[in-house]
């Protein structure tokens, strides 16, 4: 089955991040990148895709504007079950950012 990964953190939360001196922000970002390498190696066979997202548009019927949400990333993957998808994620190296968190969700398809 497959499954659509969402990777967030409170914006507010990144403002915070952003304000920390580079040379300390670099270095965690480096560690970051490590650990989940290592991570997406080690689950390799059940990860399809991944990949980081931009700034947001919200479109509503009043027209186009900027917008802000708490996507950072998303992934596709393969599992047995829901319950199976979640739990690749419970030692995720996403959680060293704090007030971070995952959603799992299946893929529904023929929708349209």
């Amino acid at each position: 089955m497959k499954f659509f990964v969402t990777y967030q953190m409170p914006h507010t939360g990144l403002d915070e991040w952003m304000k920390m001196p580079e040379e300390e922000r670099k270095a965690q970002e480096k560690q970051m990148e490590s650990d989940w390498n290592t991570w997406m190696n080690a689950h390799k066979d059940s990860v399809t895709e991944s990949a980081g997202v931009g700034k947001p548009k919200r479109i509503t019927s009043a027209g186009v504007e900027d917008a802000r949400n708490d996507l950072m990333m998303y992934s596709f993957v393969e599992a047995e079950s829901l319950e199976a998808a979640a739990e690749l994620f419970k030692d995720h190296p996403h959680f060293g950012i704090p007030g971070s968190w995952i959603e799992v969700m299946s893929v529904n398809k023929n929708v349209g």
